[in-house]
């Protein structure tokens, strides 16, 4: 069956860095753009960055422009969010999805 798990979410102090993970299995991952969503508490869930296929095309939502990056590893099925200058607003809970399938999310809280 489709799973998508997310890892490498924690405590970070602003301006900090972190890098998410999506390990991806039961689907021809190479098929599909990926999604990475977030959602803090009493907000709407927020799309935050997309890649293509090949990983040749990216998109970001214009809060996190300049500061995160998506990437992909086809060969690996895994995506990755590289996030830095990290701020307190980023605070939520991060998710990776794609053909209408979710992961459980890992939270990511930036706080000092």
């Amino acid at each position: 069956q489709v799973q998508l798990v997310e890892s490498g979410g924690g405590l970070v102090q602003p301006g900090g860095s972190l890098r998410l993970s999506c390990a991806a299995s039961g689907f021809t991952f190479s098929s599909y753009t990926m999604y990475w969503y977030r959602q803090a508490p009493g907000k709407e869930r927020e799309l935050v960055a997309s890649v293509d296929t090949t990983g040749g095309s990216t998109d970001y939502a214009d809060s996190v422009k300049g500061r995160f990056t998506i990437s992909r590893d086809n060969a690996e099925n895994t995506s990755y969010l590289q996030m830095n200058n990290l701020k307190p607003e980023d605070t939520a809970v991060y998710s990776c999805g794609c053909a209408g399938y979710w992961g459980q999310g890992t939270q990511v809280t930036v706080s000092s």
